[in-house]
């Protein structure tokens, strides 16, 4: 578990992380989405004990990752998959950490099967594509049994069967139990995922909440109704404008945003109102995320015209 509480980091005049209280569980995969510049790696830089907040705390299984006699055995992560010397072989870049950490050498050969560089364990790592990197990277966060894990763009520069693979590694580590973290910029991947999404922007929280319910909370997902009788349309359409967002007439039917499907059926059936369509069009996580970040963006761009 992972405990963040009045987290705070100021560079100078600058707030890059605005005290953030925040609870990382185990058991499931939890996303950390945010734009440039919002504070992500700072954050994650924090709980590592790589950059020291201006105030609050950040504590993995109730105490700071420094205290830990062998953080390796506590927290696996991947930061940046450049950071290794690169004139080691991919091998003994990892047998230098488990010494390090009393990690027995032989995890060493289980953990690069396991990412699937057992041909080129003897390759300097400085040759690395940026793919290889990032599973050399990721061997090196599973090679303590770690029960926490944190991620920091992990499919950068995987081709699509990698990219499955780190979906499925991810997964398949928090349905052990495990606290698994990760930052990243992919919206179509975290949705295929994450269980739990945390967004921050200008290193405030904007979201802590399930997937399905930041999806739900756009604006964009809206429930589209055709009835086909228009006196009936009509009915029920004023008596949606009570409690709805938005109710928006179309041919056929009505779009409506801010009430459930099963309010609408429910409501059609108090009033008598024959549907012969009910549908939840939702919106992507995408979509959703765009939403609650439009405020938050330090480093957009203009779009054309």
């Amino acid at each position: 578990m992972i405990t963040l509480e009045g987290l705070t980091k100021r560079y100078g005049g600058t707030t890059a992380v605005d005290s953030l209280d925040l609870t990382i569980s185990p058991g499931r995969v939890t996303g950390f989405l945010g734009p440039n510049g919002a504070g992500k790696s700072t954050t994650m830089r924090m709980i590592l004990d790589l950059d020291s907040p201006s105030a609050g705390t950040a504590l993995v299984d109730g105490r700071p990752y420094a205290e830990w006699p062998r953080p390796l055995t506590k927290v696996g992560a991947l930061l940046d998959a450049k950071a290794l010397h690169p004139r080691r072989s991919a091998r003994d870049h990892l047998v230098a950490m488990a010494r390090s950490n009393g990690v027995p050498v032989t995890r060493v050969d289980e953990v690069l099967s396991i990412v699937g560089l057992d041909a080129v364990t003897r390759k300097r790592a400085g040759q690395f594509s940026l793919g290889m990197g990032q599973r050399l990277g990721i061997a090196g966060a599973l090679l303590a049994d770690p029960e926490v894990l944190m991620f920091d763009e992990p499919v950068n520069g995987l081709d699509p069967d990698g990219v499955r693979w780190v979906r499925e590694l991810m997964r398949s580590l928090a349905a052990e139990g495990r606290t698994v973290f990760v930052s990243s910029h992919l919206m179509s991947e975290m949705q295929l995922t994450a269980d739990q999404l945390v967004v921050i922007g200008r290193g405030r929280l904007i979201a802590d909440a399930a997937v399905g319910d930041v999806i739900a909370g756009s604006s964009r997902t809206t429930v589209a109704v055709r009835i086909p009788d228009r006196t009936q349309l009509a009915v029920l359409r004023d008596r949606l404008a009570a409690e709805a967002e938005r109710v928006e007439a179309v041919e056929e039917g009505l779009v409506v945003t801010g009430v459930p499907a099963e309010r609408v059926g429910d409501l059609a059936y108090e009033l008598g109102v024959r549907l012969h369509e009910l549908v939840t069009e939702r919106a992507s996580l995408e979509e959703a995320y765009m939403e609650l970040t439009a405020d938050s963006v330090e480093y957009g761009v203009a779009v054309a015209s």
